[in-house]
């Protein structure tokens, strides 16, 4: 399709084969995308006041855009957008023709709510089967998805795309770890989706009941909803013996599907760029960085109908790669958000720093929570860290294992933290993203 409201690609029913645009030349999908953006800006002009407000302050029509370069001088959406305007008022077309809403929980102010015409499902699972099918699905594969369903996009969105591609979908969602275990064992899926914190509490529940989780039926886990490492990755493919590969997405833009690391490479998700035009910009000052150069994910939909997305702040850090398995390009691997960064004594850092460092040690588990707290006026950092099932550490092992972590923390990122050894299982385990950040400093 070359308009903004065009067909969705053909995906036949359980068939695998590659669609024609994820191995056109550069300029093939240039030109595409160029077309489809200028639908999608013009689109989101016409309908949406809150948009047609922001492109006249900032002095920008979507006739100013010649080429993808141009994109630059159009203003930034966020999610300060969605809830100014809550719940309705970013939605390009009459609610009646809105045939699903999902919204965010609003854990930090009012949720961010976004809406999908009949055509916007259909694309949605369209780049979400494409996304099962690059991470190495096959016909007639079983997928047992373990997101949460209602709101959240997790669920739905990896069970549409699933169903797309013609495979059988258990529908579970997050929770009852026991039970998912239990249908695990008795129906012998070949893939799961789900957070990858969450594969660990099932990981450790195979092995509460006695069983060796390498020995499930599983070959593929599709992981994503949170940053997550590749010594994460690592950690789970040796424990499970399965292939794990990252999958992308966020509701403001569509949801799961909007990049997956494809099988042969697992390189990092290659963004289906025919749908979702990335940049990558300085988190500081805005401006666009070449690609290969650090900075914040922001995203702008081609073909979305009832909420066109421009320049969308994602606040998730990356940088963009050159395409490998596919056309479209790539993404690094993220591993860290703007918005979960902890300044410790002047010192940025990330969750994801400390969970390597974790994983380098054989006898401590990937369950983990860091504490911020304040004494006097400076921030300290508390990281509480289970010992490894099964790792028969002492009293004394304890003690050396503490001490070891806090040493890296201290020469690797260079900053001054406490660390608290727990048993095995206290710490709490979440089925939908983990919660690795804990702010216990008073206001």
């Amino acid at each position: 399709m070359t308009r903004g409201t065009g067909s969705v690609e053909s995906l036949s029913h359980g068939g695998l084969a590659l669609e024609p645009i994820e191995t056109a030349s550069v300029d093939e999908l240039r030109a595409l995308q160029l077309s489809r953006l200028k639908w999608s800006l013009r689109h989101a002009y016409e309908n949406v006041e809150h948009y047609r407000a922001k492109f006249d302050k900032a002095g920008v029509h979507p006739e100013d855009l010649l080429s993808l370069a141009d994109l630059r001088h159009f203003p930034f959406t966020s999610k300060a957008d969605l809830r100014d305007t809550y719940p309705f008022g970013m939605f390009a077309v009459p609610r009646e023709r809105v045939v699903r809403i999902h919204a965010s929980s609003g854990t930090t102010g009012k949720p961010t709510v976004v809406g999908y015409t009949q055509r916007d499902i259909d694309t949605w699972a369209h780049v979400a089967a494409r996304s099962i099918r690059a991470a190495g699905a096959r016909s007639g594969d079983m997928v047992h998805v373990s997101y949460g369903y209602g709101l959240f996009t997790g669920g739905l969105g990896a069970h549409y795309g699933a169903e797309r591609l013609g495979l059988t979908v258990v529908p579970f969602g997050g929770g009852q770890t026991e039970k998912q275990v239990l249908l695990m064992r008795d129906f012998k899926p070949d893939i799961i989706m789900v957070t990858p914190s969450y594969m660990l509490a099932i990981a450790d529940e195979f092995e509460r009941q006695g069983l060796d989780p390498r020995e499930c039926s599983l070959r593929i886990g599709i992981f994503g909803a949170e940053p997550w490492t590749n010594e994460m990755r690592r950690e789970i493919e040796q424990r499970l013996s399965i292939e794990a590969v990252d999958i992308y997405g966020l509701s403001e833009v569509m949801g799961p599907g909007v990049a997956n690391e494809c099988a042969e490479t697992k390189d990092g998700p290659t963004i289906w760029e025919d749908h979702f035009y990335p940049e990558v910009v300085n988190p500081e000052t805005g401006e666009p960085v070449a690609d290969g150069e650090f900075g914040e994910l922001v995203f702008t939909s081609l073909t979305k109908e009832a909420l066109p997305i421009v320049r969308y702040r994602t606040r998730d850090l990356t940088c963009l790669l050159p395409g490998t398995a596919r056309t479209m390009r790539r993404m690094q691997k993220i591993t860290g958000r703007s918005d979960d960064m902890m300044i410790v004594r002047g010192v940025n850092v990330f969750p994801s720093q400390i969970e390597e460092l974790i994983l380098q040690r054989p006898n401590l588990a990937p369950h983990y929570v860091c504490e911020l707290h304040k004494e006097g006026p400076m921030d300290t950092l508390t990281v509480r860290v289970e010992l490894k099932a099964g790792s028969h550490t002492d009293a004394s092992g304890a003690l050396g294992a503490q001490a070891a972590l806090a040493h890296a923390i201290k020469s690797y990122i260079g900053i001054n933290a406490t660390v608290k050894i727990e048993a095995a299982g206290v710490i709490e385990r979440s089925v939908g993203k983990a919660r690795r950040v804990i702010d216990l400093r008073s206001n």
